[in-house]
């Protein structure tokens, strides 16, 4: 048992103060992967900041139509709140696609966000792994890496980012508002996640001492629907292959809008930004729809045993396409 301290905190402003005064500290809600993290010895916090009890367990509606979504808001209840249900729907599919009823009662908003890889290598300190020992190597790329990136990794990482809920974020433009030492900032949730680059132990854009307190989401473009789908190698409590959050709005037969994010191919969520670009104004047919995720996936390197999930992610994201058309 490594010691550590404990700060619940009263305040956000008490939480950013610790933080801000430790850079060993780190903000505990759930706590559903940070301490597994600290069984296997891959986090040892000296510190750890209880948020949990602080008052950011809302959603409230937004001025301009949207939802603010408080950073402790449980998983099962952000997958519950009927505005959620009705207005984001591939929001609340992404979260119960997410982990175990048990696991969604206990997790919360900010610390789904902030989850690390369930890459094994990280996973287990026996290994190296650049990602928790910069410079120790990456063993993945010649190893077992069925299930890790094809899309934006590089020498030093083929880690996947594990959450399911921050995809479907990723495609609805929500943005992440944090508060830290020098105040408020808000960051789009496209750009929260790092690519490994050659430092994949930064899994972020936080600053230290930042605190992640709420999530807002636009309204949605009128007309416009959502959908979560999510492959994985059983039908419940297990990460995606692949996955892929779309939003679309047809008129008159031609896509006006699209947005398009996948998950289990990289190391953030991964806004499909190319296929985007071919599908808006464009035909809304299966055609057109194959032609832009290939054009996003052209950008695939898939390692020696993960190239199926090319042609997975392929099939998710038409599939989901073409039963967004389908829809009244």
């Amino acid at each position: 048992m490594k010691p550590f301290g404990y700060l619940r905190a009263a305040s956000v402003a008490e939480a950013v103060r610790g933080s801000a005064a430790d850079p060993g500290a780190r903000f505990l809600g759930g706590g559903t992967n940070l301490v597994d993290l600290m069984k296997l010895g891959v986090e040892a916090p000296g510190l750890l900041i209880d948020v949990s009890r602080l008052p950011l367990d809302r959603v409230t509606e937004t001025a301009d139509g949207g939802l603010r979504i408080g950073a402790t808001v449980r998983n099962s209840d952000l997958a519950a709140h009927h505005a959620v249900r009705t207005r984001y729907p591939a929001l609340s599919q992404a979260l119960l696609a997410g982990a175990s009823g048990q696991l969604r009662n206990t997790a919360t908003t900010g610390g789904n966000l902030l989850q690390r890889t369930r890459c094994p290598y990280f996973q287990d300190t026996s290994k190296p792994c650049n990602k928790r020992e910069p410079g120790s190597g990456c063993p993945a790329r010649e190893g077992a890496h069925r299930d890790l990136a094809v899309l934006g990794h590089s020498a030093a990482c083929v880690a996947t980012h594990p959450s399911d809920m921050a995809v479907a974020l990723a495609a609805l433009d929500a943005t992440v508002v944090l508060r830290g030492p020098d105040g408020e900032r808000t960051v789009p949730a496209t750009a929260f996640h790092r690519l490994p680059g050659d430092d994949p132990a930064t899994d972020t854009v936080i600053r230290p001492g930042e605190l992640i307190t709420e999530v807002l989401l636009p309204p949605l473009p009128d007309g416009a629907v959502s959908l979560y789908r999510k492959a994985r190698d059983r039908a419940s409590f297990a990460f995606a292959l692949a996955s892929v959050a779309v939003v679309l709005h047809v008129r008159d037969g031609r896509a006006e809008h699209a947005a398009l994010a996948f998950g289990g191919l990289a190391h953030r969520p991964w806004r499909a930004h190319a296929a985007e670009e071919i599908l808006r104004g464009a035909p809304a047919t299966e055609e057109t729809y194959e032609a832009a995720v290939d054009a996003e996936l052209a950008a695939a390197r898939p390692l020696r045993d993960n190239a199926f999930k090319v042609t997975l992610a392929r099939r998710l994201a038409v599939d989901a396409l073409t039963e967004l058309t389908a829809r009244p």
